[in-house]
């Protein structure tokens, strides 16, 4: 059995504001969301968390459809993550709802739902969490 690490690295920059290192490279300034006495324009930690959700189950999708030899055209997905609110104001994500816009040519949608079915299952970051991951996709054959 493997075992990877990954890394990041977070600093305190006043306030509200942090600085994200990422092990792979990536650099970016980070708050909490602006409802949460955080700063606009920026990465929250809760965009972070749907993000890896979207961006895994893409990436896992990309490698299902080519196993299932699936002539993708284009993929395009938002995400929306829910959260619950506790009594002692401990929060979950409860539900993370995926809308893929997929368009493929020459197969059908039986095949790029398998693939999906897939995505998510081998997904890391979605097998992960507590809370369900919703996969909604709108398939296009040209």
């Amino acid at each position: 059995m493997a075992a990877y690490t990954y890394e990041t690295t977070v600093t305190w920059k006043g306030e509200h504001w942090g600085h994200l290192k990422c092990g792979n490279g990536p650099e970016m300034d980070f708050s909490a969301p602006p409802d949460a006495h955080g700063h606009a324009g920026v990465m929250t930690p809760e965009e972070a968390f749907v993000a890896a959700v979207n961006t895994c189950v893409m990436l896992m999708f990309l490698w299902a459809a080519e196993r299932f030899k699936i002539d993708l055209l284009s993929y395009e997905c938002r995400a929306e993550g829910e959260k619950k609110i506790e009594l002692d104001r401990t929060e979950i994500f409860t539900k993370v709802t995926l809308w893929p816009k997929i368009k493929i040519r020459n197969s059908d949608e039986k095949r790029v739902g398998r693939a999906l079915e897939s995505a998510t299952k081998y997904s890391l970051v979605a097998n992960s969490i507590k809370g369900e991951v919703v996969v909604e996709p709108e398939i296009t054959i040209v």
